[in-house]
């Protein structure tokens, strides 16, 4: 009897070694073939054309977004988007929420104290927009109007130091760039002060007018990271490839040349 217990006890013994090295081989088995994702979160104000803007089927289009998709091409990631107001982009980035930021975003001095960004991918100029036969030429013809900017963008900056320095008006800010065409053409501001690329647009599209802000230079559009990345050099080293084969010129011509 007890030699008939002993070996029913060493079957039950072998019985679950061998059901264990079969359960560790399937997991060793599963997790090698388990394909690791590797996704780049990208944040944008997708109020920006032709840099980002939703075309009739809601989708985010834009020289930003092909360059974002070309970036993460390069670097093997898969793109995932999140639009969001462009004044919270520089706070998503602080706290980690995104990867990056492509919204035309200019690598100014003060956001550089508060956010990484690569070498500049395009550099557009600033542009005051106003209606047909208005009689706001020049910088100093702002005196006394109204004059409207998107509200954290360079734009602001731009127009809260004209009225400082050069010559003093109503500064209106609003949250979205075509609020800003929407007021001009409610007569509730009398100028847009907006990116010259991107006011080039409204002007063909609304049959506006408008000039060249003689005052600024502007500092490039840049793509920007939180501080302390690891992705700035590897991005700026797909940008300088960009530009060396060709493919940001052809971004270019596709969305801004006759935009």
């Amino acid at each position: 009897m007890k030699k008939t217990i002993l070996l029913i006890m060493i079957s039950v013994l072998l019985a679950a070694c061998g059901n264990t090295d079969k359960s560790a081989a399937g997991d060793s088995e599963n997790t090698g073939n388990k394909k690791e994702e590797k996704v780049l979160e990208m944040a944008t104000s997708a109020d920006f054309a032709p840099f980002e803007s939703r075309n009739p089927s809601g989708d985010i289009v834009g020289f930003d977004i092909d360059l974002a998709n070309y970036i993460a091409s390069e670097l093997g990631y898969e793109l995932k988007i999140t639009d969001m107001k462009f004044d919270g982009l520089v706070g998503a980035l602080q706290n980690d929420r995104v990867d990056m930021v492509l919204a035309g975003m200019s690598a100014t001095e003060k956001r550089d104290k508060n956010v990484d960004f690569s070498t500049p991918y395009n550099h557009s100029g600033e542009m005051f927009v106003t209606l047909k036969g208005s009689d706001i030429k020049t910088v100093e013809d702002l005196k006394g109007k109204k004059v409207g900017t998107q509200l954290g963008t360079i734009q602001q900056e731009g127009a809260e130091k004209i009225k400082k320095e050069i010559v003093d008006f109503q500064l209106k800010t609003v949250d979205d760039g075509p609020i800003l065409i929407q007021e001009l053409l409610s007569n509730r501001i009398d100028v847009a002060y907006m990116d010259k690329a991107v006011a080039d647009g409204y002007i063909k599209e609304q049959n506006l007018t408008g000039f060249a802000d003689p005052t600024s230079s502007s500092p490039g559009m840049a793509v920007a990271f939180p501080e302390g990345s690891d992705l700035v050099e590897k991005v700026n080293e797909v940008l300088k490839k960009a530009e060396e084969n060709g493919k940001l010129q052809k971004l270019k011509d596709k969305w801004l040349k006759n935009k």
